[in-house]
């Protein structure tokens, strides 16, 4: 049993360890197994089904503002190599996603909320960050090998497989891939900061934007429970970056 359990830990660290990258905008390296490119496709096909089952706004004054502030982080983050679309959609939930194929989407509760457009540009540098880091295709590739790792672990145990399955579930959820997922958004605030920066708004809005979406919730998940770090935890992270990255 320990010969067989070794060699499945050696096969799935020998999965790991092939599909390791490193990303110059983080300065580590990364498990990609996939990449934004090979994500193109389903993200474009996300997009076409978010058009034709949301109601798209026809404020033209509302997508102007997405465009102008978008187009000018897009800019900033070396991105604007390819074409880049956007869409606001009519949602009371703040909330704003930008997509590897080259898609924007603001929602109109988003644009309610913001008191400026540096905030605006928070939220999209943010996500646009997520985008430059590869966290999707990271994300994704975590997930495959953390299945994998299960799989092979679960056919090794015989009989106890389906305990082996259910506990290492719980055990990757908690301790692996929930908190990497909070350094994922970590990072990407981080270079929201940088690109908002770049392309001209006050990082301090993006310590002022989030202080305004804790102000805004109703309740929140234990932090080892959440896959997005505590609205604190983000705002005491952004506040040490911001004052050693761009004091004054």
């Amino acid at each position: 049993m320990k010969t067989r359990l070794a060699l499945a830990a050696l096969l799935t660290l020998s999965a790991a360890g092939a599909g390791c990258a490193y990303n110059e905008a983080l300065g580590r390296n990364q498990l990609l197994l996939t990449d934004n490119a090979a994500l193109t496709t389903q993200a474009t096909a996300a997009w076409n089904e978010m058009l034709r089952t949301q109601t798209v706004s026809t404020d033209r004054a509302q997508l102007e503002r997405v465009r102008r502030v978008g187009g000018r982080l897009v800019q900033a983050a070396g991105l604007a190599n390819r074409t880049w679309d956007y869409a606001v959609f009519v949602e009371t939930s703040p909330n704003a996603f930008v997509l590897p194929s080259g898609h924007i989407g603001v929602t109109t509760g988003l644009l309610n909320l913001v008191k400026n457009d540096d905030q605006l540009a928070a939220v999209i540098g943010h996500e646009i960050g997520h985008v430059v880091a590869s966290h999707a295709a990271e994300r994704q590739s975590s997930q495959a090998l953390t299945g994998l790792g299960l799989q092979v672990a679960s056919g090794v145990a015989g009989s106890r497989g389906q305990q082996v399955g259910q506990w290492g579930g719980l055990a990757a959820q908690f301790g692996l891939l929930l908190p990497y997922s909070r350094q994922h958004e970590l990072e990407a605030d981080r270079l929201g900061v940088d690109y908002m920066a770049s392309a001209g708004w006050k990082p301090s809005e993006a310590v002022a934007l989030w202080r305004l979406m804790s102000s805004q919730r109703q309740s929140q998940l234990p932090q080892i429970a959440s896959t997005h770090p505590s609205d604190q935890t983000r705002i005491d992270a952004l506040n040490a970056y911001i004052a050693q990255r761009y004091p004054g």
